[in-house]
């Protein structure tokens, strides 16, 4: 059966990309980032590409790609571009698709939309948390938007284990988590390859 998967993260520069492109390789699932925001040279979808072994997995164009690694509304407006979440449609594939989103839920698209509007209720979401100072309030809340949105919620940690900051998280929110990525030296194909491997039974089981 296929699926939507739409990874998200506690706020920027927590591993997005690097969990997108686990799950791509695990699924051998399509990719698709809706809205790119500065660094075109060398895009989140060309990083996912290079990092992914298969064949099967599809590219997606982005919606909009912004010149500027700011918010979206911000880069959008240095650009001279409106976005308009109607023209912002998932793609058509007969295969699973992997959306990833950019920074947090909460990053404006418009002066009254967000990431957050991006996600249909069918989404399974896959949130990336990564540990520092004020972590635990970012994440519990990353997780409390979905839960009232009704949205099935998962989490991967990206890092170094803290136990007890991943304790007090899991029992307060009660989400599952698929996996952690360690502090890896470097990304590339075969990295990729094996978490894809370590992550691909539970992500079979959403």
């Amino acid at each position: 059966m296929t699926q939507n998967f739409f990874i998200t993260g506690i706020g920027t520069d927590v591993g997005k990309t690097v969990a997108s492109a686990i799950v791509t390789e695990a699924l051998e699932a399509d990719y698709w980032k809706p809205v790119q925001a500065g660094d075109l040279e060398y895009s989140d979808t060309d990083k996912v590409k290079s990092w992914v072994s298969n064949n099967k997995s599809v590219f997606h164009s982005n919606a909009y790609a912004l010149n500027t690694p700011m918010s979206p509304h911000a880069a959008a407006d240095i650009d001279k571009v409106k976005i308009d979440l109607k023209k912002i449609k998932a793609p058509k594939t007969k295969n699973s698709l992997v959306i990833e989103g950019a920074g947090g839920l909460l990053v404006p698209l418009t002066s009254s939309e967000t990431i957050f509007d991006l996600i249909q209720k069918d989404y399974k979401v896959i949130v990336v948390s990564r540990h520092y100072l004020g972590s635990i309030n970012h994440t519990l809340m990353t997780l409390e938007l979905l839960k009232q949105k009704g949205v099935d919620a998962y989490l991967i940690y990206n890092g170094n284990r803290h136990k007890t900051t991943e304790a007090v998280i899991e029992q307060m929110s009660d989400v599952p988590v698929l996996g952690r990525i360690e502090e890896e030296p470097y990304i590339d194909k075969n990295v990729v390859r094996q978490y894809a491997e370590e992550f691909k039974e539970k992500l079979c089981q959403i």
